[in-house]
């Protein structure tokens, strides 16, 4: 119906077109638009700016050879510059914590607290939260981190699994094997784009022992951990998370040394000599630049025509602090963090501003863990489940027949509020109105509701025996704001919106 008015209203305004005006019968009423984009203009004033701009794929731009020269930038920047390492270490540390743990969800209740706790013991005994910190960390540097799924018989556990970290570097399309159809970058991928499997140098090509030859191992890809960010469609190889920042960290150590060293230069001098007279005026012959030795508490006499003054240390200026906050606070936002956090100040915030800003934060804190469950932590599970099977008589009945879909749940390392009280008044309202559930605020936690309440009757149950009892009376938790925060939370939020 709608193509039908479409076709009516062009013919009708064609033949009004070629009946007024003498035009051809097909020949369209509607002039044709001319739309522009100043962006997509080029001109002598951003000619230079856009010079760089160009058309490459994902794979073609994160060619090799581009990915080794920011991996090299980025591992030397976070290795010589404070405030990049201590980044880095905070997003993992926020990211990991102290590692997942795992929450079986199957019918079979006790079959689950079972292979929670091996699962635990597990993790420990390979130092699972340790190697997550490291993926996370060389993402940051990398822009990835590979796994493999190995045996290993070191292992003190019943399940021999390991998983062995190896850098981007080994991962890569060796010299000497011979071109093969879907195959980039070391990855070997089916017509659907699934990798199939990975070629994995044997040396790392920064080792002394690394040699010509390139002796590599194909892995399958079902034992191998790839953890990147796809910023593109097609992108199957990740660059490191700072890229954005690298110039901006150049500039920052650039700019504290440059500052640091006029503050020495300044602080060489402790007086300088000069005259008012002019040029061959009436002053005593001084020699230029000759240094003289002040003893202390001495009173001096200057030359005839001279006077002595001090250097004026002019270093560090009053906006050395203000760019220091701003280009930090620029290099902390490809990260998602905000600037207290990578500074590791907040001495500039109030309460709300600080909440205000850290929703950014934890909601990519979030995004990153599902994403760290989805590609790792379950193929972890799965792979470690197939081997617990195969051993007899390790795993209940109920736990024998599982395939990959079947339901469970990562608990990460809750944060800490800023205000317990208010974030415990806060839960206490959530309850009463049911808007949560226990599950939910101690999943916010990094717990298990079902392990705390039962260990909480436990507590109970021994203090009755004790004789102990549990005043709720007597403790206040109504909260009340000052009027002070409840302005400064206002004009927070007045000025984000």
């Amino acid at each position: 119906m709608l193509s039908g008015i479409i076709e009516q209203a062009w013919r009708g305004g064609a033949s009004r077109s070629s009946s007024t005006s003498g035009r051809s019968p097909r020949q369209p009423f509607f002039s044709r638009l001319r739309a522009k984009y100043d962006a997509a203009n080029t001109t002598l004033d951003n000619m230079k700016h856009w010079s760089r701009a160009d058309g490459l794929s994902s794979a073609a731009a994160n060619s090799p050879d581009v990915r080794r020269t920011l991996r090299n930038r980025s591992r030397y920047e976070v290795a010589n510059n404070s405030y990049a390492r201590g980044i880095t270490l905070t997003l993992a540390n926020d990211v990991v914590g102290t590692g997942p743990r795992l929450q079986m969800l199957t019918p079979d209740d006790a079959a689950n607290r079972f292979v929670e706790a091996e699962f635990f013991a597990w993790a420990e005994a390979v130092g699972l939260a340790e190697k997550l910190r490291t993926m996370r960390l060389a993402r940051v540097s990398d822009g990835e981190s590979f796994g493999l799924l190995t045996s290993n018989e070191r292992v003190d556990s019943t399940v021999k699994l390991d998983v062995r970290l190896i850098e981007a570097d080994q991962v890569a399309s060796p010299t000497l094997v011979a071109d093969r159809s879907r195959y980039i970058d070391g990855i070997q991928f089916d017509a659907d784009g699934n990798p199939l499997s990975y070629d994995v140098l044997r040396e790392h090509p920064g080792d002394v022992t690394f040699t010509i030859d390139e002796e590599f191992d194909t892995v399958p890809a079902a034992a191998v951990l790839h953890y990147f960010r796809c910023d593109r469609p097609g992108q199957i190889r990740g660059i490191p998370d700072i890229t954005p920042a690298l110039p901006l960290f150049a500039q920052l150590r650039r700019f504290t040394l440059a500052v640091l060293a006029a503050a020495e230069t300044a602080a060489d001098f402790a007086g300088i000599l000069y005259t008012d007279a002019p040029a061959n005026g009436e002053a005593d012959a001084a020699e230029p630049f000759e240094p003289i030795e002040l003893e202390k508490r001495m009173l001096l006499t200057m030359p005839g025509g001279w006077k002595m003054a001090q250097m004026r240390s002019e270093q560090p200026s009053t906006t050395y602090a203000e760019f220091k906050k701003e280009i930090l606070n620029e290099i902390a936002r490809c990260l998602n963090m905000p600037f207290n956090v990578a500074a590791g100040n907040s001495s500039g915030y109030n309460y709300a501003s600080g909440r205000l800003d850290h929703q950014t934060y934890f909601k990519s804190i979030r995004v990153e863990q599902a994403q760290l469950a989805r590609t790792v932590l379950d193929r972890i599970l799965n792979a470690w489940l197939r081997e617990a099977i195969l051993i007899e008589g390790y795993l209940p009945n109920s736990l024998r027949t599982l395939d990959s879909t079947f339901q469970r749940a990562w608990m990460w390392d809750g944060f800490d509020h800023v205000d317990p009280a208010k974030e415990a008044n806060a839960q206490k309202i959530r309850l009463s109105n049911h808007t949560t559930t226990l599950a939910i605020e101690f999943a916010r936690q990094g717990r298990d509701w079902e392990t705390e309440l039962k260990q909480r009757a436990k507590e109970l149950e021994l203090m009755h025996q004790l004789g102990l009892s549990l005043d709720s009376n007597s403790v206040d938790t109504d909260v009340h704001e000052d009027k002070d925060d409840h302005d400064d939370q206002e004009q927070t939020v007045q000025q984000a919106t």
